[in-house]
């Protein structure tokens, strides 16, 4: 395993959290073990690019791994003292200096016993765990309303997971403490879950607002009156203005998607005439004399 993160993830080393976030989600769909059961290899380079992302997805962690006071794992390294930073002295107090002449060496005793004592007891290092990375795919109206739902982990373990209101395709939620467990008594990762949204059958999100196209009869469109809408929430009733031609939108405020605040998005309603599925002689007729006593160009300023 590389022990560069940059270079696992592809990234130059002034990437911005944006590039960073766009190469690893680039790599995960192309690696990630539901995408290549049994594939041993892909899991390992999945592991490798999840920790290399671990640190660099961090500023705090980022930070300390560009001045070398963590590896990639986020174990601490070995402070380094150099023998330049001593070529000035000498004598006994001279750090490098020992009786035996090995004045490059030091006091191995001492190196040696801070060295092991990172890995006893009271000295042991304490190290966040790994994130976990999982995705996930959720009903349209189960992301614009929120749900609960569960992750089944390999192990045979549930993650409960709450899906907030107006959740997104493409949104990560990150679930505290829910990743892999602490090094040395230190924090448990967290869960990070890649949501993907089923698409709707007939509505279609638009940021917050909700859009749809709604059939309507000849009758409904020509004389108005009461319709039934379907919205996210539930149906509602929807006054239809007389003469309404297909094309025409009309407006259900605030039963959209939820904004943060506690408002909403709007609905935005298609009308689409919709004729009888079978033919009507009556209606037949009264066109034909209607049209004949009526005539008029729909297409009157489309001509080029």
């Amino acid at each position: 395993m590389s022990q560069d993160p940059y270079e696992l993830l592809g990234v130059k080393r002034d990437a911005t959290q944006k590039d960073i976030q766009s190469a690893f989600r680039k790599l995960a769909k192309k690696l990630h073990p539901d995408l290549n059961p049994g594939d041993k290899k892909a899991e390992a380079q999945f592991k490798e690019i999840s920790t290399a992302y671990e640190i660099l997805s961090d500023e705090e962690k980022r930070g300390r791994f560009d001045r070398g006071e963590i590896d990639i794992t986020g174990a601490e390294r070995a402070q380094r003292n150099y023998y330049r930073d001593y070529a000035s002295k000498s004598g006994p107090g001279d750090p490098y200096h020992n009786s035996a002449g090995f004045a490059d060496f030091g006091d191995a005793d001492d190196i040696f016993a801070n060295f092991f004592s990172r890995r006893t007891g009271g000295g042991q290092a304490r190290s966040r765990g790994r994130d976990s990375h999982f995705s996930m795919e959720v009903g349209f109206l189960d992301a614009v309303n929120g749900t609960r739902t569960e992750i089944k982990l390999p192990e045979g373990l549930a993650l409960d997971v709450q899906i907030p209101p107006g959740t997104r395709d493409g949104q990560t939620l990150r679930l505290r403490g829910k990743g892999e467990p602490g090094f040395g008594g230190g924090p448990a990762g967290d869960a990070l879950i890649d949501i993907r949204v089923r698409p709707h059958r007939f509505f279609t999100r638009d940021g917050d607002d909700i859009r749809l196209e709604l059939p309507i009869s000849l009758g409904e469109a020509v004389l108005g009156g009461k319709v039934r809408v379907p919205t996210p929430s539930g149906p509602v009733n929807l006054t239809l203005p007389p003469h309404s031609n297909t094309g025409k939108v009309l407006r259900l405020k605030g039963k959209g998607v939820a904004k943060r605040g506690g408002e909403h998005g709007d609905v935005y309603i298609s009308l689409k005439i919709v004729l009888p599925d079978a033919p009507d002689e009556r209606l037949k007729s009264f066109i034909e004399e209607w049209a004949t006593a009526n005539p008029y160009d729909p297409r009157k300023n489309m001509e080029a």
